[in-house]
């Protein structure tokens, strides 16, 4: 499977997987309801980015994304 994994490919459909939640309208929805699907859509983009960002690699079969989470003042 390695060999045929596109990994910039695949970390760009995250990018615009959070894209795509991040200017998704919302519905006709209010009260508690609401609150949830903005909950949600906050997440999903959240997730989204960070594979997004995410470095790539597979090593012997197995996929490892490195993913920085310290402040940008920090990160080497």
């Amino acid at each position: 499977m390695g060999d045929d994994l596109d990994l910039d490919a695949m970390l760009q459909r995250f990018k615009e997987r959070a894209r795509a939640v991040r200017d998704r309208p919302l519905p006709p929805i209010g009260g508690e309801e609401r609150l949830r699907f903005i909950e949600q859509a906050q997440l999903d983009f959240q997730d989204f980015a960070i594979i997004g960002d995410a470095e790539a690699d597979v090593v012997d079969g197995i996929l490892t994304l490195s993913i920085d989470l310290r402040p940008p003042e920090v990160q080497g």
